[in-house]
């Protein structure tokens, strides 16, 4: 059997990994993220996915690695993770009420080959209209320092998220079906329609499975 490894320690991609039914290991990386000069979007998270690849298969040359890194960009600015409470304040003050994009990189290496197969899913989200103290009391939770712009969509509670257009699992950090048409191509066997459980899990129809993976069978 192939290794798998996920080169993150994001406990959002392990979920969302573990709905393929694959065993995998976790390799935490640590990569550079800094943005080169002139560098656009959605080049900047499609580059850092292929370096945490490559980092996560140092140790691990033979498996097949999966990589990710994803942004918000809102007005043509990328909105990574806070660097402190008043960071995240402002960045989910700037959001509320408005529209943004999540761009997700993703990176699959095959270590028996030495490819790896670079993917980019992109997704419009627009923010419900949250008062200060909404976005005060979320903080104090401390979930807001390990999320690009400083949200988390799956958080029933705060519910930051009015719209989706796209694929709900992108702005998780982690767009399965982008993850199943790349391990497909570097020839691992995956069962028929794994995404489908993407949908029951988080109950929404994803819109995008059947452009990514022609011939998947919708399931409500």
């Amino acid at each position: 059997m192939t290794e798998i490894v996920l080169a993150s320690a994001s406990p959002r991609r392990r979920e969302l990994l573990a709905m393929l039914a694959l065993p995998f290991e976790v390799e935490k990386t640590d990569t550079d993220e800094s943005v080169q000069p002139r560098e656009a979007p959605a080049d900047y998270v499609q580059r850092l996915s292929r370096e945490k690849a490559e980092a996560g298969a140092v140790h691990h040359p033979e498996a097949v690695v999966i990589a990710a890194d994803t942004i918000v960009v809102y007005l043509g600015e990328i909105m990574g993770k806070p660097r402190d409470e008043a960071h995240a304040r402002e960045m989910l003050q700037r959001l509320r009420g408005q529209s943004h994009r999540a761009l997700t990189g993703v990176s699959v290496r095959d270590g028996a080959t030495g490819k790896t197969l670079t993917d980019l899913c992109d997704t419009k989200v627009t923010m419900r209209d949250m008062s200060d103290e909404e976005i005060d009391a979320y903080i104090a939770s401390g979930e807001t320092m390990d999320k690009a712009a400083a949200y988390g969509i799956q958080n029933i509670e705060f519910a930051p998220v009015a719209q989706v257009v796209g694929c709900p699992a992108n702005v998780m950090g982690l767009p399965l079906c982008h993850v199943v048409r790349s391990l497909r191509r570097q020839g691992v066997e995956l069962p028929p329609s794994p995404p489908l459980e993407c949908r029951v899990q988080y109950g929404y129809y994803c819109t995008i499975a059947e452009d990514v993976m022609p011939g998947l069978t919708p399931t409500g």
